[in-house]
């Protein structure tokens, strides 16, 4: 079994720092700045950018908030919809908007797809952007960060957890632990499932 592994908040605060100059350099002077939080991990994180982003941008402030992919995932059927999961809330127009999605970690991606699913089905962006904490590695769809906090090699064996302290960010950890011996079946990409969409990209 793989020795846990664990950064620490120093590390991970410097990770989002870094973000936040990557996404102020990006986008100096944007009038229209959107960053919405992956629900759940990835809202956590979008608060902390939005914060930061306040004082490094010029114009108005980004504005923050929640995607819910719960209804686009493709593991529904096997996997319940937990009942602690934020709702989606969108504070401003998607409509021309300039949006970043924000989570925790970038595992096979398709995370990533079923909040774009969600997204486009409450308007039309400019661009879309994603900035990510942790990339792990495992892509199963072409999937890739504009904006990457930390980079951690972690097998199929191994998940990897986030702890963002909204009380007491000396908590804050990222680490890489062995999954449970039930969860170690592979992932496959699921075909055909679910609603019959078209793509709106």
């Amino acid at each position: 079994m793989a020795t846990p592994k664990t950064i620490g908040s120093g590390e991970i605060h410097a990770a989002i720092e870094r973000l936040a100059a990557a996404i102020s350099a990006r986008h100096a002077g944007a009038k229209n700045l959107l960053l919405l939080g992956i629900a759940n991990g990835g809202v956590a994180l979008a608060k902390r950018l939005a914060h930061r982003l306040s004082p490094l941008t010029s114009g108005p402030n980004a504005v923050c908030g929640v995607l819910d992919i719960s209804f686009h995932r493709d593991d529904i059927g096997r996997h319940p919809i937990p009942k602690e999961f934020a709702p989606t809330h969108i504070p401003a127009d998607v409509d021309g908007a300039m949006v970043i999605l924000v989570d925790d970690v970038l595992f096979s991606g398709r995370t990533v797809k079923a909040a774009l699913d969600e997204l486009f089905d409450h308007g039309r962006p400019t661009k879309v952007e994603l900035a990510v904490l942790v990339d792990r590695g495992g892509r199963l769809l072409p999937v890739a960060a504009d904006y990457t906090g930390l980079t951690v090699k972690a097998g199929p064996d191994e998940k990897v957890v986030v702890t963002l302290d909204p009380k007491n960010p000396k908590q804050d950890a990222v680490s890489v632990l062995p999954k449970s011996p039930s969860k170690l079946a592979p992932a496959r990409l699921r075909v055909g499932q679910g609603r019959n969409r078209k793509s709106k990209l």
